[in-house]
């Protein structure tokens, strides 16, 4: 069997032609994109941190349990001045009276009440503009009630990231470990979505930030008239931000595991169906140079599956085209399933070419069906 095919004007050369076409844009975005964070680097680890004043945000509907369970680790932080800012949006179970219990026992706590009322649009934009105006420090660092920081030095950690020249710092809140495969798959999804992020913002080409976990500064809520681009949309609280602040400032990774901020996993189909929705309607909002890079990858990964498996029944073809494709294969399972490992991920990054085919092949499935979804439900 010779390892070089004769080639000719003919199927076989042009599907050869496809795969190593495929393999190419495969390769392009490992080595230009995700071996960025395979291999990023917390900068200037031992330089002395200066640790301005913060106001944590948290806009919460309903979420009495979360904020019993959840509250007290981010009110006792290790952090030298802050303070706790809980906007009650329209509740209506024990939520408001939790958090007066809590504003009792932790002066630093402030609660902004948001009285149930047909008027007001559903979503965190309203409530978290709410308490930047009530907030009394500079800097800003937003969550959800139902998270968890991993540590006490959560608050640290993220200011830390950051700098004068970066104003918008974007941190991570992987999913609870559960049994069953769909959990497994949220997960996977939750990850593969903060090493594209990370990576994409390494490579100058930054689309997401996640509201569970980012930090920013008053300043450049202003310079972006806050969320008035985009205040039509109910969700985007988040990226969309994100897209409008890095005409301002680059944006600050936090990587230390000890910043993450834990959160619960949706149980159901219907759950996470919901929340892909809201991903997106504000994905539809960014510009078009990302969208392409977005929709690229998860077509070119299941077309050199296509290829490859095509190849297979053509014995010429078949040494050039196999080694094309594990080569492909391997450098995409290193560096890429090294870019899970950094966020907690490692059983998910051993697995990695099943994942990465399943997400790809599942991900416009997903979308035709959460377009018919109802994502204005907070």
């Amino acid at each position: 069997m010779e390892l070089i095919p004769e080639f000719k004007l003919d199927y076989w050369t042009l599907l050869f032609v496809l795969l190593c076409l495929w393999a190419s844009i495969q390769l392009f975005y490992t080595l230009h994109f995700y071996a960025r964070w395979a291999f990023y680097k917390k900068k200037n680890a031992n330089a002395q941190v200066h640790y301005p004043p913060v106001s944590v945000i948290i806009a919460a509907r309903n979420e009495s349990d979360n904020l019993y369970e959840n509250l007290p680790h981010i009110l006792c932080q290790d952090y030298p001045d802050f303070e706790v800012i809980v906007v009650n949006n329209q509740s209506i179970d024990d939520s408001n009276w939790i958090l007066i219990a809590f504003a009792r026992q932790f002066p630093r706590l402030k609660v902004v009440e948001l009285s149930k009322s047909p008027h007001l649009r559903p979503g965190k934009k309203l409530p978290i503009t709410l308490a930047i105006k009530a907030a009394k420090h500079e800097h800003f660092v937003l969550t959800d009630a139902d998270c968890k920081p991993a540590s006490s030095s959560w608050l640290k950690d993220m200011m830390a990231a950051g700098s004068s020249q970066q104003e918008l710092i974007i941190g991570y809140s992987p999913f609870s470990k559960q049994k069953g495969f769909l959990n497994r798959l949220v997960r996977y999804d939750n990850t593969w979505m903060a090493a594209s992020s990370n990576a994409y913002a390494l490579g100058n080409f930054p689309y997401k930030a996640n509201g569970r976990n980012m930090a920013y500064s008053k300043q450049l809520f202003q310079k972006t008239n806050g969320f008035k681009n985009h205040y039509a949309i109910i969700p985007g609280d988040d990226d969309l931000f994100l897209n409008d602040a890095i005409r301002y400032t680059k944006p600050a990774l936090c990587a230390d595991t000890s910043a993450f901020v834990h959160a619960h996993a949706p149980k159901t189909w219907n759950a996470w169906l919901r929340q892909k929705a809201k991903h997106h309607a504000t994905a539809a909002r960014y510009s078009f140079i990302k969208r392409l890079l977005l929709g690229i990858y998860p077509t070119s990964v299941v077309l050199l599956w296509i290829s490859f498996v095509a190849l297979l029944f053509n014995k010429a073809f078949l040494p050039l085209s196999g080694g094309i494709f594990l080569c492909t294969l391997v450098i995409k399972w290193w560096l890429q399933g090294r870019s899970l490992n950094k966020l907690g991920e490692k059983k998910l990054g051993l697995f990695f070419p099943f994942w990465d085919l399943l997400h790809s092949i599942l991900m416009p499935v997903i979308y035709y069906i959460s377009e018919r979804q109802k994502y204005y439900r907070w």
